[in-house]
């Protein structure tokens, strides 16, 4: 039987998602899609906009929390997986992001049930032609005001990878550098201003070179510049403005190493 589970796990390396090409240019494209510049090898756009043709493509899913502008539509279809303090009975929302809500996955139900409704939109993703996805607010626990807990976090985001596998996407750790060390089984990271914050070295102790890290130009330029010294060509750096405006728009900002 071992020279089976040999052959199995060899077709299994095979068919795996590929992560994003090493070290490749990246651009971050949240705040609405624009022709990214002809040297760019990696996009990430909302799920609600289609992939880049010719590029290595990630889908961003907003997945711990509520998309700003979706809140009706979760308490109309899914009220129940929204997190309510339990005193008011109030929605918790993001203080950093006031539109958005967390979702509840405090229970094993729960974030089945949650799981469920992300997995379906990273079938969206893959249908559209993503080869990735980012889930984000990884980190809701941490907000959601002693309601969840950072098992809970790590369950559902299990949840998560096993879900965008068998979509075959590959599936980026958004943030959460104390959960790098966890190994959870995603296969790359998107690491917002971990130089800034001087947390890059979590990521690449656990993803190696298989790291997306962004840095922000409100901020100032010497995170950027710092990132760029230590670990450019070995993992993929970009600076952005705050809001990922499109190109062409005031305040746009897209450099990298």
């Amino acid at each position: 039987m071992s020279w089976l589970l040999a052959i199995f796990a060899a077709v299994m390396a095979l068919v795996a998602p590929a992560p994003p090409p090493v070290a490749g240019v990246a651009d971050y494209q949240l705040g609405g899609a624009y022709r990214p510049t002809a040297n760019v090898q990696i996009v990430t756009r909302d799920r609600a906009d289609k992939p880049v043709k010719g590029t290595y493509s990630i889908c961003y899913v907003n997945a711990f929390q509520t998309q700003p502008g979706e809140l009706s539509w979760w308490k109309s279809h899914h009220p129940t997986l929204l997190l309510r303090n339990p005193k008011t009975n109030d929605l918790v929302h993001d203080p950093g992001w006031p539109d958005e809500a967390l979702l509840d996955i405090s229970t094993q139900a729960k974030r089945a049930a949650a799981a469920d409704v992300v997995g379906r939109w990273f079938d969206g993703c893959a249908a559209d032609g993503y080869q990735a996805v980012e889930p984000d607010n990884l980190d809701s626990w941490t907000r959601s005001r002693k309601l969840l807990t950072e098992t809970d976090a790590i369950d559902f985001a299990k949840l998560l990878i096993d879900r965008a596998h068998r979509a075959r996407l590959a599936i980026a750790q958004k943030n959460a550098a104390e959960l790098s060390s966890k190994r959870l089984g995603f296969d790359f990271a998107v690491a917002e201003e971990c130089e800034q914050y001087r947390e890059c070295g979590a990521y690449t102790a656990t993803y190696g070179k298989k790291v997306i890290e962004i840095e922000y130009a409100d901020n100032g330029r010497a995170a950027f510049r710092r990132a760029c010294k230590t670990r450019a060509g070995a993992v993929s750096i970009l600076l952005r403005d705050r809001d990922v405006v499109p190109a062409g728009t005031k305040g746009y900002v897209f450099e990298t190493c």
